[in-house]
């Protein structure tokens, strides 16, 4: 491309781009977004679909529109794949463009910003001043809609010009992005987006993006890991040479062939993706012992569908690079790729002693989510090691029911006790009560018990120094033979420094919440009801099963206890339907409501049932207008269909 095909023109206007109306008049994109957000209706003549989905999605998160509120995150990686095969496309481009107010600025997959070069002076200190430089993210739900972050979030290229944006600060410019993907995984990277003045775009924008786009893809194709190629033509081999389900698991890299895709439920293909991992992780510990592969055998998989698989893993790749010492959160350790064949449980349990029973779940804990399922292993490994443990996440995702099945399964004969700080005085109540229990969890007589400390977050700066000081005299006592101590909490919601608490736990566990394994749901809500009714005399509609899996369950699993238990008060037997679900289940908000705000979606969703999904009369039996009841339907989430 010469340098002057670069030259931005002003032709004629193309749909999304600025119009150049009459001198003085207000423009009906500005006017379209001071309704939206004053909450008045939009003509979506004047503000185009992708632009508006945007705009809802920027208030759903809350993000501020009259200011912007970034945090510098720390100086960028720039030792990736996606970084080095970018920086000759990026410094070629911006030597074309010298002297061209445009901006040329690379993200990484969350819409950090990783490079950025401008060739002109006045644009680089508004970018400055907006802090779009390397270090601060600009994520659709940080700052709005913008080039960067709604390509992100749609998936594919946008752009956004002057009074589209949401943030205020940013309409004096115009911004196209385009998502750039790893050429074998498919997996997002980044973003590479051009920016300007508003003044300046033009179509040029969006076709230099574009090949821009194309020129890095091309670049990532080049540079693509070795390892991956290998594992990408060995699981094509595979494929051609089966007809049955053939997966491939490398670095972030999961592959599965259409037989795969149409025989398993999703919850089938995690079960499987997860036993994967772990048999080729454990193949490579042994394999580095051995100093050899070894001609692989089956392992029995019972899917959360009920079907039984048997799964053979082969290793693919250098033993010498995928072998060795395994940090404790260590990912997949060697590539390899699974042939999967489903068997009936008779079949199953007559084959032969070569093939290795997959680990059972933890006593009293059910799922197969990958995600749930690495929390296990790194909580049991690490009692294993006897050391200290922090269980870290979300109020109600299951960490005290972790750490209790740990113990239950290790260690059942000896003690367990709970404290919750955040019940007791602090000093010197709780003092007392914690150095009782830790005498009582060391006790040389009996087996190491296990003293676990609940909702530490809770505990003000005074508090955490003094259970911090209890604990390390503990340890300094000679105690730590014989004495275990878990301790639970949710960052996030801390009221102090936990720092000083936490270097006493060496080892810590994130457990996830629930909305990242949902495919457990269809494990946990038999599970569930099994125990909260009678001999299985309730079970969960498929209808209402989808509703369930679209919630996002803010309050996690013990949201989803309270939801069945309120459920199963009023239906003893037959099976659950969408309407004997509560309110709460009907949505799909990405935070938790507040009280006046629950009160209010509860009354929507019931007037909703009452009058068949009609919103014009529920609206009026509720004594709200059309606009409202529409805008409070987006706003909490509230499922219509």
């Amino acid at each position: 491309m010469g340098r002057a095909s670069t030259k931005l023109h002003r032709g004629e206007a193309e749909p999304g781009l600025p119009e150049r109306g009459v001198p003085g008049a207000r423009d009906p994109m500005a006017e379209a977004r001071d309704r939206f957000l004053a909450a008045e209706p939009v003509d979506r003549a004047v503000v185009r679909e992708p632009i508006l989905a945007s705009w809802w999605r920027s208030r759903e998160w809350r993000v501020a529109a009259n200011r912007l509120d970034l945090s510098y995150l720390g100086a960028p990686d720039l030792d990736t794949t996606l970084a080095r095969a970018a920086e000759p496309v990026l410094r070629h481009l911006h030597e074309q463009l010298d002297g061209q107010p445009i901006s040329i600025i690379l993200t990484d997959a969350t819409g950090l910003v990783l490079r950025r070069l401008t060739g002109d002076r006045d644009l680089e200190r508004q970018l400055d001043a907006i802090m779009l430089v390397p270090g601060f993210s600009y994520a659709e739900e940080v700052v709005g809609t913008n080039g960067i972050g709604t390509a992100l979030e749609s998936g594919g290229p946008a752009h956004v010009f002057g009074h589209e944006h949401y943030a205020e600060r940013l309409e004096g410019l115009a911004c196209a992005g385009v998502p750039l993907r790893d050429p074998l995984s498919g997996k997002t990277l980044g973003v590479i987006d051009l920016t300007c003045w508003r003044r300046n775009a033009d179509p040029l924008l969006l076709s230099l993006v574009r090949s821009t786009a194309d020129q890095l893809g091309q670049a990532l194709t080049e540079t693509s890991n070795g390892r991956d190629m290998r594992l990408l033509l060995e699981y094509t081999r595979a494929c051609r040479h089966t007809g049955g389900i053939v997966l491939a698991l490398g670095n972030d890299i999961v592959m599965l062939n259409d037989h795969a895709r149409r025989a398993l439920s999703p919850a089938d293909q995690a079960a499987l993706i997860s036993q994967a991992t772990d048999a080729l992780a454990a193949e490579a510990h042994a394999a580095g012992a051995r100093g050899r592969w070894r001609q692989p055998g089956a392992v029995t998989v019972d899917l959360p569908s009920g079907s039984v698989a048997r799964m053979f893993c082969r290793p693919v790749g250098e033993l010498s690079v995928l072998a060795g010492p395994a940090p404790a959160d260590a990912g997949p350790l060697a590539d390899g790729v699974v042939h999967v064949k489903l068997v009936t449980p008779a079949t199953a349990q007559s084959t032969e002693a070569v093939i290795t029973r997959s680990a059972m779940t933890l006593p009293g804990l059910v799922g197969s989510g990958a995600a749930w399922r690495r929390a296990c292993r790194l909580a049991e490994a690490s009692y294993g090691r006897g050391e200290w443990l922090a269980l870290e996440g979300e109020a109600g995702a299951g960490k005290l029911a972790l750490i209790r099945a740990v113990h239950q399964r290790r260690n059942p004969a000896a003690r367990f006790h709970v404290i919750d700080v955040a019940d007791l005085g602090m000093p010197p109540d709780c003092l007392v009560a914690v150095r009782s229990e830790l005498r009582a969890s060391a006790d040389p007589a009996a087996s190491a018990g296990l003293l676990v400390l609940r909702h530490a977050h809770l505990l003000n700066g005074h508090q955490v120094r003094a259970l911090t000081d209890a604990l390390a005299e503990a340890k300094s006592s000679g105690q730590a033979e014989t004495l275990r101590v878990a301790v639970t909490l949710d960052r996030d919601a801390a009221r102090a420094d936990l720092s000083c608490l936490l270097r006493l736990f060496p080892d810590s566990v994130d457990v996830p919440p629930l909305r990242h394994h949902s495919e457990d749901l269809r494990d946990l809500v038999p599970f569930f009801l099994g125990k909260l009714s009678q001999q299985g005399r309730v079970t969960c509609s498929s209808s209402a099963m989808q509703l369930l899996l679209r919630h996002t369950w803010p309050g996690n699993t013990a949201q989803l206890w309270q939801v069945l238990r309120q459920v199963v008060q009023r239906r003893r037997v037959g099976q659950i339907l969408p309407e004997d679900l509560p309110p709460e289940c009907w949505t799909v908000s990405r935070r938790v409501l507040s009280p006046l705000e629950s009160i209010e979606r509860d009354a929507i969703v019931q007037s909703l049932l009452d009058h068949g999904g009609n919103k014009i009369r529920a609206a009026r039996a509720l004594g709200m207008s059309r606009a409202t009841i529409y805008r409070r339907i987006r706003e909490y989430g509230i499922i219509t269909s």
